[in-house]
Formats: C-alpha cells, sequence, structure tokens
C-alpha cells in the first residue's frame, strides 16, 4: 500500500480524534487503543504514525469535545438573537432531557468525562482542557441572579445522576426536577 498524502493524513487524524472523543464520552478513557482505531476504520499500528500517547489523544480529543459543545452552545446563542437568558434555558432544557442523558457520545463532555479527568494528573494536557472547558461553560452560566458555578454543578449532577439511574421513574424525576429548578426564575 503506498503513502498518503498530507492531507489524507490530517483527515485521518482528524477522524481518530472525532472517533475518540465520542467514545471517550460514551465509555470512558479506558477504551484500548486498538478498539478505538477499529472503530475509526483503521489498523492498530497506524496509531503511533499519528500520536506520540494515547495520553497525547485524550488531551486532544477532550479539546475537541470542548469544541463542538462551544460551538453548538454558540449556535444556540445566535438561534436566540444574542438574548443570553433566552439562550441558557434552551440549553438548560436540551441539557437536562432524555436525549441528552441517553446520547453521551454526542453529549457534554463535563458530565461524560468528569470521572476520568479525576483520574488524570493535574498537569496532564487533558486535565487543563477538561478545566478550562468547565470554566468557560460555568461562565457562560453566570447571570446577575445566580452563579455558574452553581448551574453548573446542578445541571452535571443531575445529568450523572440521571444517567446511573435510567430506566428507572427516578432518572426522569431527576431531570424534571433539577430543570424546575434552574429556569423557574427565567
Amino acid at each position: 500500500m503506498g503513502r498518503v498524502s498530507q492531507a489524507q493524513a490530517e483527515e485521518n487524524r482528524k477522524r481518530v480524534v472525532e472517533t475518540a472523543s465520542r467514545l471517550f464520552r460514551e465509555q470512558g478513557t479506558h477504551v484500548s487503543v486498538a478498539d478505538l482505531m477499529k472503530a475509526a476504520g483503521f489498523t492498530h499500528g497506524g496509531f503511533y504514525k499519528q500520536f506520540a500517547s494515547k495520553e497525547a489523544l485524550i488531551g486532544e480529543a477532550t479539546t475537541h469535545a470542548f469544541d463542538g459543545f462551544t460551538q453548538r452552545r454558540d449556535a444556540g446563542l445566535e438561534r436566540h438573537a444574542g438574548q443570553r437568558e433566552a439562550a441558557q434555558t434552551a440549553l438548560i432544557d436540551g441539557y437536562l432531557s432524555t436525549e441528552h442523558r441517553d446520547s453521551p457520545a454526542d453529549g457534554c463532555p463535563v458530565a461524560a468525562l468528569a470521572t476520568d479527568m479525576a483520574r488524570e494528573p493535574g498537569d496532564h494536557e487533558a486535565r487543563r482542557a477538561y478545566t478550562e472547558g468547565v470554566r468557560d461553560f460555568a461562565e457562560w452560566l453566570d447571570t446577575e441572579d445566580e452563579d455558574g458555578v452553581t448551574r453548573l454543578c446542578t445541571m452535571v449532577g443531575a445529568l450523572v445522576l440521571a444517567r446511573a439511574t435510567k430506566g428507572s421513574p427516578l432518572s426522569e424525576e431527576i431531570l424534571a426536577t433539577a430543570r424546575a429548578a434552574l429556569t423557574a426564575s427565567d
């Protein structure tokens, strides 16, 4: 098999990062390199031609997940003609929905990666990207009346608990209760 062009190599790398971003949110960062590369449609051997280590990929995939989340959040602000409170309410409604609960691979990296990031060293690129993403999201949730960190903690905690109790009536109750608490004053 011949060498791939630089453009194709970049596309392949992008596909691996996108796949890793989804798999890590869905299954955790313990996913093996072999399984990850298979899901991306490549052989295990090609991994080390593209990445220095799995840790380096975790950092890139975390950054990618937050970049995508920020783009969706900003698009919501545009849909609401720059009305931040309306965009926040819409985001909260979507965040605390059964659809988001049931789709961790496409969902918020804050909730999906929290446990894995707690195990990463403080100086690791993934931990840095995660911390910046959490800080940015909390700042975006700030209002004149409510602290963004409090709102974020409520949202993430509710989503994690709803995912852990999925299949029981408690799961929907957790989502509805948190959604009502966060949007009652809106």
